[in-house]
Order: C-alpha cells, then structure tokens, then sequence
C-alpha cells in the first residue's frame, strides 16, 4: 500500500474519482482518495486496508469494488453515501490518496506516479480536523474521557469493529 498526499483541486468530483479508477485499472490497484481532515494517521488507511483485504478473501466484502471497500472500512460505514463523506469534494481540498495493488501484475510504482501527478504535494496525513474526525465518528467527550487511549486509537477501533457489525 501507498499513500499519495497533497492537495486536489477538484472541479467534478466524479470525473476526478473516474480518473482515479481508470489508473486503478490500468494498474491493477484498488485508488482510493479521502479528505485528509478526516484521516487520523497512516495506520487508520493502512488497518482499513487490511481488514478490506481480509473481508475480500474470506469472500465476506460489503462492496464489488477493492477501493469502496477501503473506503467503508476507512469511515468504519457500511453505507457507501454515508462513507462517501470521507471522500474528496469539489474545490480545494486536502487529500490523502491510497494505492494499493489487488492484481498479481499490479504495477504499484506507476500507479502511484499517475496519482501523484494530479496533486500538488503537500503533507495531509495528522493534519485532521480533530472536531470534523469526532463528529464523523460519533466521538464523544465522555468516550475520550474514559479511557487512555487517544482520537486514532477510537478511530482504529470503529475501523476494525465494522468487520463486526456484519
């Protein structure tokens, strides 16, 4: 898995998100781009594409696309319009861009040089909107309160906890 962070200007999303899933194909990779204020570090991106994996070859996958699974384990949802929040929106915006190879001939390296050319580079990852990330995850203070653990261990935990929720 690779992470491509900058920031998009997006002037149709949905061309933007196609663009993404013709280099996916081309490429044999699942490309996945979320808002970077929603994603608490690497290991959130890097635990949904591990449980997505998994759910995959256990035959047990919510979506048909690799990429919409990351993304519904990533925003810890199963329905896709209400994962797509964590997604990319028109105008300016933030981005953190997962590759990640799902055919034996992916070609990684030139997947993720094809995202990286639609970005301005720019570090995305633990810039989060810590409200925004709360909100979206349905945080509360007394959940924070009672326990040691911080924001992106709740945040893991509600990622893994989906595979559960089946």
């Amino acid at each position: 898995m690779e992470v491509i962070e900058g920031t998009a200007t997006v002037e149709d999303v949905d061309a933007f998100v196609a663009e993404l899933g013709e280099i996916g194909d081309e490429h044999g990779c699942a490309v996945q781009a979320f808002d970077a204020r929603y994603v608490v570090d690497r290991e959130h991106l890097e635990r949904a594409v591990a449980c997505a994996d998994r759910a995959r070859a256990q035959g047990e996958a919510i979506a048909d696309d690799h990429a919409v699974e990351i993304l519904l384990y990533a925003a810890g949802r199963r329905q896709i319009s209400r994962a797509l929040e964590m997604g990319v929106a028109e105008g300016e915006c933030p981005v953190a861009v997962v590759v990640h190879g799902v055919t034996e001939s992916a070609t990684e390296p030139e997947a993720t040089a094809a995202v990286a050319d639609l970005l301005e580079p720019a570090e995305t990852l633990g810039a989060y909107d810590e409200e925004r990330v709360r909100d979206f995850f349905d945080v509360s203070d007394r959940e924070l309160a009672a326990t040691d653990a911080g924001l992106s261990a709740l945040v893991g935990e509600r990622v893994a906890l989906l595979a559960v929720e089946k």
